[in-house]
Order: structure tokens, then sequence, then C-alpha cells
């Protein structure tokens, strides 16, 4: 809800302070005071686009701050954290400043754009209902959700109780929805897919034709490193069988004569025995130790070739290192990779079939649903109609009727397959049309009026700016009109523009508009009445600027009459 308005060097403004309070807001005054250029100001701050030309003669920029309690707001409090706008204190601050060469606009201190400002206080109704707008604005030249048939949509469904269905139908939409999406491009890439199946396969038998065991570039390389170095290998093989065992004069030829003297010195002293026995533990070592060294040599003479074999197959590794990773591990990782995708394509088919059947089941689930809600719809429609229509009758709208109609589609959209409209008919030889076209302000502003009154609050207060709401109405039709705005501004915030004193009666705050002259200029003023310049204000209505002692009292009656 608006809380406080501040203008500044804005058209005939040139310092203005208001602050309104909650339920129904009275503004009047005296024709030309300045209660359009008022209206103006607040449009600014739903996104209206301004221009250098609305800066007070004399001044550089005009600026419009608008201060908004969001406590009730939760949506908006929710919109502007996702747009990184703080909103620690439930509150919202719109700034708006015009210069020569351009204009501003800021959320709560941040630089934003205007688009942005219009997304936030005065969205158009969305498909999904999702947003609600802070300020919604009816008259001659301003209104924006009245106009639009989603918004149309929203009413009807907040009436008849369709919210919770199409709620539950969106949600199954988007699902169907993503799933046709999802099956088109499956479709479409079925080439495609035969052609990457084609290559997935190459791939595959080209990394599964080596049978690869982990680590085996290791032990290639490992391997061709000995065969390569065979003749050095070997050499040092012969010279150690020699050196150890080769001859007389051999490491074993020696032990073997220490260890019979060592027999023959130890008959001299038994102590010597078991130190002597140990020598045959080293020649035992010796000849394993010879042994192995010939059996190591053997293979690399065993297989003529084998050379040529192994470094072909390592050749043949490093070109698939190159292309699926640096090591074995990493090509059988690819492998499987392979194998994985090369399965899921091959099912493809398996998986549209399965895709298919279950777009063609939440489709019947929709069609199902869609059709609950259009029939729910046509019904609430015939009673929002009458409904509206009664109240109109008590505005003295002279024979304008409200239409509301409903169409079916024959396809599936978000909100189902209902096409509504809201449309009036000014007599009952013309045809209804729509509101968007047809209506004029006043009509506009008493149709809201009469939907609110019918549909009840909204699931997110809001501020209401009425003008010319009360335009070819007198008398008892007055008076209901204003029962009706006091009735709409509960838990809600009524701005309301007035030349009657009926409506001006049941306000909770009453605002005094006039211009003050000055010295080179004219200024626009703002007061805010108290009970007794509030009974003058009233009588002033009644009676015009010659305010009677019958006026004051007329004044004084509709005001106990209103409740004040």
């Amino acid at each position: 809800m608006l809380q406080e308005l501040k203008v500044s060097n804005f058209a005939i403004i040139e310092n203005l302070q208001i602050e309104f309070g909650n339920g129904l807001n009275i503004l009047s005054g005296e024709t030309g005071a300045g209660k359009s250029v008022l209206l103006r100001s607040l449009s600014l701050l739903m996104g209206l686009k301004g221009s250098s030309e609305q800066i007070r003669s004399g001044s550089t920029q005009a600026s419009i701050e608008g201060s908004f309690d969001l406590r009730g707001r939760k949506d908006i409090q929710k919109h502007l954290a996702e747009l990184g706008i703080e909103t620690e204190d439930g509150s919202l601050v719109v700034r708006r400043v015009l210069s020569e060469d351009k204009s501003k606009v800021y959320l709560n201190g941040t630089l934003s754009t205007l688009n942005t400002l219009r997304d936030v206080v005065a969205p158009l109704i969305d498909l999904a209902g999702s947003h609600a707008p802070l300020i919604e604005m009816t008259g001659q030249h301003e209104n924006r959700n009245l106009l639009s048939r989603a918004y149309h949509l929203d009413l009807l469904d907040q009436y008849a109780g369709v919210w919770d269905l199409r709620h539950a139908y969106g949600t199954i939409y988007e699902e169907w929805f993503e799933l046709k999406n999802k099956i088109e491009t499956f479709t479409r890439e079925s080439q495609e897919k035969a052609q990457r199946l084609d290559f997935l396969k190459f791939q595959r038998d080209e990394i599964a034709g080596l049978d690869l065991s982990p680590g085996e570039d290791i032990e290639l390389e490992a391997d061709i490193k000995r065969l390569k170095n065979s003749s050095k290998l070997t050499g040092f093989v012969e010279q150690a069988e020699d050196v150890l065992t080769g001859d007389d004069d051999s490491a074993v030829a020696r032990i073997k004569t220490i260890f019979k003297r060592g027999l023959e010195t130890a008959q001299l002293d038994p102590s010597l025995q078991d130190k002597i026995a140990s020598l045959t533990q080293a020649q035992n070592l010796i000849e394993d130790f010879v042994y192995e060294l010939r059996q190591s040599i053997s293979k690399l003479d065993a297989e003529p070739g084998r050379l040529d074999s192994l470094q072909e197959r390592l050749s043949d590794l490093r070109k698939l290192q190159k292309k699926y990773g640096p090591s074995v591990d990493d090509i059988i990782a690819a492998l499987l990779k392979l194998e994985t995708e090369i399965s899921s394509l091959e099912n493809s088919d398996e998986h549209l079939a399965e895709m298919r059947a279950e777009l063609e089941k939440k489709e019947k689930d929709l069609w199902k649903r869609a059709a609950d809600m259009h029939k729910r719809r046509t019904e609430g429609a015939k009673l929002l109609r009458n409904s509206v229509n009664e109240e109109l009758g008590d505005l003295n709208m002279k024979g304008v009727l409200f239409h509301v109609e409903i169409k079916e589609r024959a396809e599936l959209a978000p909100t189902g397959t209902s096409d509504v409209e809201f449309q009036s008919q000014t007599s009952p030889k013309d045809p209804p049309r729509p509101l968007a076209k047809f209506a004029s302000g006043g009509e506009l502003s008493r149709i809201l009026l009469s939907l609110k009154r019918v549909v009840g609050a909204s699931k997110w207060p809001r501020t209401y700016l009425f003008d010319e709401v009360d335009t070819g109405v007198s008398g008892e039709t007055a008076e209901k009109v204003g029962r009706k705005l006091k009735s709409i501004a509960k838990g809600q915030q009524v701005i309301c523009i007035t030349h009657l004193p009926q409506v001006a009666a049941f306000g909770d705050q009453h605002f005094f508009i006039q211009k003050s002259p000055g010295k080179n200029s004219v200024s626009m003023e703002v007061i805010k009445l108290l009970k007794k310049d509030r009974t003058q204000e009233i009588a002033r209505l009644i009676s015009g600027e010659k305010i009677t002692k019958t006026s004051l009292a007329h004044a004084q009656e509709l005001l106990t009459s209103a409740g004040q």
C-alpha cells in the first residue's frame, strides 16, 4: 500500500508531501486545481514514461518518490530479493528523477530500469497468475489490468473457485509441454543419432580390438626396453656365470676349496664346524642367482620377432592415447562410456515410444482437467455477469450491461482451453463489445468497482486509484458508490478523486487539492483535512463556493450517516 508520496518540481507542483492511510483516501478540490497532475505523478510510480517537458519551469530536474508498505505482499518482497534489492523493513521506496538529458529509476536506492519498475509495481497479470499489481489505476487515460484478457480470466477463476484447479493443471501442463518439446527434438535429431551411433561403434571397436588390460602400457615399455638391450643383458649373465661358476677359478670353486680345508681344520678346532657350514649357504645362493639369470635371458631368445610385435602394439596404444586419454586406464574408461551411449542410442526407439506414451497420458489428463475448468468457468461467468450487472444498476450506468464472453479453444494452453473477455453493451440495439476498445474511463472505473464488490478482496492487498468513478452519478446512487468504495477499501487501500459529497463522506482520510499562487508562478498544494475542515469541504462540494448553514448541516449529516 502507498504510505507516502513526495513530488518536487513536477509540472505545477513545487514541493508536495502526502501521507496516505489504509482504507479509503478521498481527494477533492476545485476544477483545474491539479488533480490530473497528481494522478500523472502517481502513474510515473507505476512505470509510465516521463518527459523533460514535465519538469517545472525554472528547474533542472523533477522527482517523484513513493513509499510502499510491503508487509502484506510477500510476492513482491520475493521478487525484489530475486533482483538483489533488499526490503528488510518490509517497505519499498520508488524514486523517479526526470532531467533534461535522461530520467532515472531507483528501487530502495538501487538504480533500476523502467521495465523492472513496471514489473514490480504494476505488472500486467501473467498467464500463470503469479504476478499481481501493487497499484491499479482506472481513469479516462490510465488502465492496464482491466483491459487485459489474462486479468479477466484471473478474476473469473477467483470468483468461480477455479484457482486451485488451474494451479494443478498448470503444473501438469509445464511437464507436458517440456516432454512435447523433448520428443520433437528427439525425433528431429534421429538422423544425427544414426550417424552418431556409427561413429561411436567405430570408436568402440577401435578400442576393444586391442583388448587392453590396466597398466599394460607400462609393461610394454619395460619389455621393449629389455628386448632392445638383450645383448647387454646376455653379456652380463655370461660374465656373471663365468665369474661365479664357470671354471676352476670361479667363486663357487673357491668356496668349495675353502669348505674342504675348513672341514679338515675343524677336526683341530670343533668350534669352526658351525661357521664353515655357512659356506654351503653362500654356495647355494650363488648357484640360485646364476640359475635365475639364465632363466631371465632365456625368454629374450624364446620368441623371435617379439620386439617388433611389442613395438607395433605400443604404437597402436599411443594412437588411442592421443584420442581418449594419457593412460590405458583412461582409454578403458572411455570404452565404458562409449558402450553406455551406444546402448542408449540403440534403445532410443524404445525410449521414444515410452515418452510418447507418457505424453499421451498427460495430454488426456490435461483435456479432462481443462474441460472441468471450462465448465466451471462457463457457469461462473453467468453468475458473475448477473452479479456485476446488479451492482452496475445501483451505480446509474444508464443501460450499460456487463458481459463475460467465454469460448473454448481447440488447443491446450497454460491456463486451460478457455478464452475469456469482459465486454460491455451500451444499449439493447448494440452488440457486446470488448472493454479494451469501447469502454470509457468512467465506465471502466465503475465496472472495476462492481467487479471488486462481487469478486471480493484479492489474495494480495493493493492500492486502487479511482478517477471518474462518480461521473454522471448523483443522489442515492452517489451514496451507493461511496459505500462500495468503502467496502472495497477494507483490508486494502483506495485512493479516489471525487466531486461528490456523498462519496467524500465515506473517506477514512480526506485531502483537499488547491492551487497556490506565487510571485512568478502557480503551485499546487494538498492539505489533509481535519474534522472541521472536512465538513467545510463537503459543504463546498454540496453548494459550491458559497457555503451556507444548510450545506454545512447537510455535510455533517452525510458524515454522520457514513459513520464518520
